[in-house]
Parts: structure tokens; C-alpha cells; sequence
């Protein structure tokens, strides 16, 4: 039976002393001739509160910690659309090439690093069917913005007002959000009953002041929009732009590309499809392709090759920067290093491999007891959506639960609730780096869920007992006044400077 670890460990301050501060590293005082005057009104008026330990306490409350965590080097992560794959270590290496360097360094100091970029690009621009890509984007809902902005200035400089943004109703939650900050209206396109846009509500819904469709292909469903080519025409009709969200491109990669398909921007999650570490908030790291007229827009630096020697340079009709300088190098880099790992060959693997996965997991799940699968007939691609909803029915166990148990089984929870579409969803994106043995354990121990829920519901409402933290009330969890996000509103909450509300 799987246990994680519980050191019941406290915070870091907790475990200070101001005793403890000769057992760290002391920095010697040094005379320093130069006085700073600092203005009395920004002067700190109490000690800094900082954590005195020395190295070893650091260290073990940190190991303690991490072993109270969960990732991808621990067990199976199956989070639909976030292709939790696992990141090879080599990465970790090559990652320590750009350490030593500074972004504001000359050109002709960094020639090894803008090479890299270079050839970076040009491998996504053919992967993806663009004509050139920038990778200054730090990561997905950024490159969402950056493909909005270009939409926008691209219908300006054609003397356009445009301010529709078609989004369909399958699409990530960043879609729309980032629809909204460009400053458009988002106008959600209905799937039909095969899980796939519809046509025909497409078509009444496109007219004049349509600026774009934001899609992904496969959809969060895990099925390949079939009438791709179709949608690309319509849109095109009035000149409109198709934007491709790159989330769920791990299921075609190597296989089709989306510039093929009719899409004009393609925005790429290195973190996702690209085997970069990304979860707990970040690093991410991005690009963003486009192809015709559109490239001119893309977010500068492109790096580009004059001679033997590469240079930075700006498109015609930048957006701008969307980050500080040229992105996530460090990440970038990681992802540079698993492609070219892969080779053309293995790339092409990745989208096979992924699609076979999943459609493994459904042959074995779909006429399980408790579940429902939408458009059974169809295979998916990446990632699969079951409905727990019949389990719900019968036994009033909803697919939190079943997500609560599967922790305590040793995998990480499936993406649950979406797409909204889907009731009771549950979102299982296996990867192509998972093993057949990994996936046979799950398929068992969601079996197993599943039979237990019929016979003791009760018994998996309590879920999860062998982790560190056990249920959570979620409204409370949820609650403003439950989240501590510092140390110091910690405090500043127990002398009641700040209160709280009961």
C-alpha cells in the first residue's frame, strides 16, 4: 500500500533561533568608507525577519518537504491537457550552459546561445508548418496573449474594427480570458453531439466583425476536429484569423502539423509537449509561430543568420515584447536538448505513442460500471474525458472522490471538471512516457475505485488516508480568510492587526 511521507514539518520561522545564527554562514563586516544617507521616512523601523538555522536544518527541512510532495520522478501524473510527460535529466545539465551568461551581453559574446534559438526556431517552424516562430513568450496563456495582440494589430493595420472573438466551448479557460484582456467580446461556438465543433453554428455566427477562432486540435476531448479544413475556410472567408492553441499538440506531433490545417498562429507549451519540468506554479516557458502576413507581427527578438554570424532582429510589425528580454532561455534550452534527442524519428513517435496510450486506457475503461464516454466510437488522440455522472447517480460518489482515491493508490489525480461540457468529468492524459505496467496499475486501481464506490461509498467519501494532507473542507480551503499567502500576514493575523472573518 502506497504512503507518503507526514514529518508533520513546521515553518521555517518556527524552526529559528536568533541563538542558531553563529551555526550558518557569518559575512564578515568589512569597513566600509562610503556612507549612504537613507531618508529617516524609509528607514526600517523593526529587524528584518529572516529564518536563523544553519545549512544542515535548511537542508533537511527542505528534503522533508519535497518528500511530502508529488511529481512526475514519484509516480504516474495522468493531468488531462497538461501532458505531464517525464523530463529526461540530461536537461538538467545542459540547462547549466546559459547560467553564466547575462541577457545584456553583446551579440557577439552569446554566438553558442543565439545559435541554438536559431535552430530552435526553424525545428518549430517545421513542426508546426509556420514560417517563422519567436520564443520570446514565457509560456502558454502568454503566447495566448501575444496571438490576440497580433490579431488585433493585424486588422488595425487594415483600417478594420473587429471585435469578436469566436472561442470554442471545449477551449481551456485562458482562451477567452485572454480574448478579454486584448479588449474582444468572446463569442463561445457550441459542440455537437459528437463532441466536435458545429458547422453550422459556425457558420451563423461568423460575419464582419470577427477578428478570429481560437481551437485546438485534438480538442480537450482528446478528438480530432475532422472538419479542420472546412472550419479554416470559413474563417477565412472574411479574412478572419485561425489561432492555434498548442496544449494538446503532444497528441499530433510528428504526425500532422497545423499550419496544414489552415491555422495561421500557433502558440507552443515547451513546458507541456517539449518534456520541460513546469507544475507548482512554474518555470513555463513558449513560442509562438505564425505564417504569411502574420509573421511581421510575431514578438521580437527573432534571431536570424547573416553570414556566419547570428543577430537579433525585430519583424516589421512587432507586437512588442511580451517578456523581458528574449524568454525563458534556461527552459528553452531544455527543450532543445529533448528534440534533439528525439531526432525527426523519435519526434514523430511522440503523437503515435500518445494516441496509443489513451486509447489503450479506453479499451480497458470504457464499459466499466460507474463511467460514461461521449462519442464511444471515436478514437481520442492525447487524453480521454470519462463522465462519472453514473456513479453519481448510483452511489452519490462524484469524480472528486474518485480523484481523492486514486491518491491514495499512489497516482496523482486526473484534470476533473472539465471541460464544463461534460458532467462529473474526468480528464486522463497518459503521455507517451508511461509504460504499459504504469498503466495497467491505473486502469486497476480506477477499477478497484469504481467497485468500491458500489459496495462502501462511504468509504471513499473519506479519501485520501495515506497522504500527508488528508480532505480538505473545500469551501474553507477556498475561503479568502483561509489562505496565508506570507509569514508576515501570519503574524500580523495572530496579534490581530488583521481580521479575520468567522
Amino acid at each position: 500500500m502506497w504512503r507518503q511521507a507526514n514529518w508533520n514539518e513546521p515553518l521555517i520561522y518556527e524552526l529559528s533561533s536568533d541563538k542558531k545564527r553563529k551555526q550558518g554562514i557569518i559575512i564578515p563586516e568589512e569597513d566600509i568608507d562610503v556612507k549612504i544617507d537613507i531618508p529617516e521616512k524609509i528607514k526600517r523601523k523593526n529587524e528584518l525577519e529572516i529564518p536563523e538555522l544553519s545549512e544542515l536544518e535548511v537542508v533537511r527541512h527542505f528534503v522533508r518537504l519535497s518528500q511530502q510532495n508529488f511529481g512526475v520522478d514519484l509516480g504516474m501524473m495522468p493531468l488531462g491537457s497538461c501532458t505531464m510527460k517525464y523530463n529526461p535529466k540530461v536537461e538538467e545539465l545542459t540547462s547549466r550552459v546559459v547560467e553564466n551568461y547575462h541577457p545584456l551581453q553583446d551579440e557577439d559574446t552569446v554566438q553558442g546561445i543565439l545559435e541554438m534559438m536559431y535552430e530552435m526556431q526553424k525545428w518549430l517552424a517545421e513542426i508546426t508548418g509556420m514560417d517563422e516562430c519567436s520564443l520570446q513568450i514565457p509560456a502558454g496563456a502568454a503566447g495566448e496573449l501575444a496571438g490576440v495582440l497580433m490579431i488585433k494589430k493585424y486588422h488595425e493595420s487594415k483600417n478594420r474594427r473587429r471585435d469578436e472573438m469566436l472561442v470554442a466551448d471545449t477551449a481551456h479557460g485562458t482562451n477567452p480570458a485572454s480574448a478579454t484582456m486584448a479588449g474582444y467580446k468572446v463569442i463561445y461556438i457550441k459542440s455537437n453531439q459528437e463532441g466536435l465543433v458545429d458547422i453550422d453554428i459556425l457558420k451563423e455566427v461568423v460575419n464582419s466583425k470577427t477578428a478570429g477562432f481560437m481551437l485546438t486540435n485534438p480538442n480537450t476531448l482528446g478528438l480530432f476536429e475532422e472538419n479542420i479544413l472546412e472550419i479554416s475556410k470559413i474563417i477565412h472567408s472574411i479574412d478572419g484569423v485561425l489561432y492555434y492553441d498548442g496544449a494538446n499538440l503532444n497528441g499530433i506531433l510528428g504526425v500532422a502539423r497545423p499550419g496544414d490545417m489552415g491555422f495561421d498562429i500557433v502558440h507552443i507549451n515547451l513546458h507541456k509537449t517539449f518534456a520541460v519540468p513546469h507544475g507548482g506554479g512554474g518555470p513555463g516557458a513558449g513560442a509562438i509561430c505564425a505564417k504569411g502576413e502574420l509573421k511581421d507581427y510575431l514578438p521580437y527578438p527573432i534571431v536570424d543568420k547573416e553570414g556566419d554570424k547570428y543577430v537579433l532582429r525585430n519583424p516589421v510589425k512587432t507586437i512588442g515584447k511580451i517578456a523581458s528580454f528574449y524568454g525563458n532561455i534556461g527552459n528553452v534550452i531544455r527543450a532543445y536538448v529533448y528534440i534533439l534527442g528525439l531526432g525527426p524519428q523519435g519526434v514523430s513517435q511522440v503523437g503515435k505513442m500518445s494516441t496509443l496510450a489513451t486509447n489503450y486506457l479506453i479499451s480497458k475503461l470504457k464499459n466499466v460500471k460507474g463511467l460514461e464516454l461521449l462519442a464511444p466510437h471515436r478514437p481520442r488522440k492525447h487524453e480521454v474525458v470519462f463522465s462519472a455522472k453514473p456513479l453519481l447517480n448510483d452511489k452519490g460518489v462524484t469524480a472528486l472522490d474518485i480523484a481523492k482515491a486514486l491518491l491514495d493508490r499512489g497516482f496523482h489525480a486526473p484534470t476533473i471538471y472539465f471541460p464544463g461540457i461534460i458532467e462529473e468529468a474526468l480528464m486522463i492524459e497518459p503521455t507517451e512516457t508511461e509504460p504499459k505496467e504504469t498503466l495497467d496499475k491505473f486502469i486497476d486501481a480506477l477499477k478497484e475505485i469504481l467497485e468500491e464506490s458500489y459496495k462502501d461509498p462511504e468509504k471513499i467519501h473519506q479519501t485520501p488516508q495515506n497522504t500527508t494532507v488528508k480532505r480538505l473542507d473545500q469551501v474553507k480551503a477556498n475561503h479568502p480568510t483561509s489562505v496565508t499567502p506570507s509569514y508576515r500576514v501570519l503574524r500580523l493575523r495572530e496579534k490581530g492587526v488583521i481580521k479575520i472573518l468567522k
